[in-house]
């Protein structure tokens, strides 16, 4: 209606183009705008100057021959002073983004590695904003922003990308475990050495106060008892503890002792051994 009674209103962040008997004109800035139709003045259509955004999906492969779909977000707007050729000379502005995403990043993906690409994704972008700016420039539109949202490998690929993941961290976990269980076996050895060293020194002890209590035993003895000799002495002693021995053994009911036939003269042998154990013991010193 507003364009037949020859006035025609502009949106904010819009502008239309104005053409005259079908030849491009001016470009009319939001507002309102007087269009004499009857001189063949008409408007050819309107053109947003807001960012407007495209997805571009690009299947690829890289160095190391692993397909991946890379995802590309491309933020673009038509410049007001270069609105004509924006209108122009383009006829489908998103198509031509597209192209020009497929053409870098086939250019670019194939010179690196899998793990490389996830690591350039900036320099991917950067690649494909410098060449969109250079070309699309040309045709009135500006990039203001080029990001590399994703890049996707092939299915078979991640699941063996996390396998190999996995394996390394159960390595990683082996080792740690088997070093754990290397110290406990370290300080283990060094608890058994040192209870053995402690163990040897109560024995060597032990062994010396005997020595010493019988040595004692054998002196007083000697001096109570005129004309009886060390060795009269100990043979009375080894006698005394061996009743006792077998009293104790007697006496308990649940005694589950083999007796080997012999006599009280046996002890003379047992002595000579103890004794010789004893003369031993007493050369140990704690």
């Amino acid at each position: 209606m507003g364009q037949s009674l020859g006035c025609l209103q502009v949106d904010q962040s819009t502008v239309a183009v104005m053409e005259q008997f079908g030849k491009f004109d001016d470009v009319l800035e939001p507002g309102c705008h007087c269009v004499p139709w009857c001189l063949g003045y008409q408007s050819a259509g309107t053109l947003s100057l807001r960012v407007q955004q495209i997805d571009v999906r690009c299947e690829t492969k890289t160095k190391d021959n692993v397909f991946v779909t890379v995802v590309a977000s491309i933020q673009y707007r038509a410049l007001a002073e270069k609105a004509s050729d924006a209108f122009y000379k383009l006829s489908n502005t998103k198509a031509q983004i597209q192209s020009y995403v497929f053409d870098v990043i086939r250019a670019t993906v194939p010179r690196l590695n899998l793990d490389a690409a996830f690591e350039q994704k900036n320099e991917i972008a950067k690649a494909v904003e410098d060449e969109l700016e250079k070309a699309m420039s040309a045709y009135g539109f500006e990039i203001v922003q080029t990001l590399i949202v994703d890049i996707e490998p092939d299915i078979h690929v991640k699941r063996a990308m996390n396998e190999i993941n996995a394996a390394a961290r159960l390595r990683v976990a082996a080792n740690e475990k088997a070093e754990a269980e290397k110290i406990l076996q370290i300080k283990k050895a060094e608890g058994e050495a040192e209870s053995k060293y402690l163990s040897g020194l109560g024995i060597a002890r032990q062994r010396q106060a005997i020595v010493d209590g019988l040595r004692d035993s054998v002196l007083a003895f000697s001096e109570n008892v005129p004309g009886t000799t060390a060795k009269d002495i100990m043979d009375m002693v080894l006698v005394t503890q061996y009743f006792d021995t077998m009293k104790e053994i007697g006496s308990s009911s649940k005694s589950s002792s083999v007796f080997i036939p012999h006599g009280p003269g046996a002890v003379k042998d047992i002595s000579s051994q103890i004794r010789e154990g004893l003369l031993q013991a007493s050369s140990i010193k704690p």
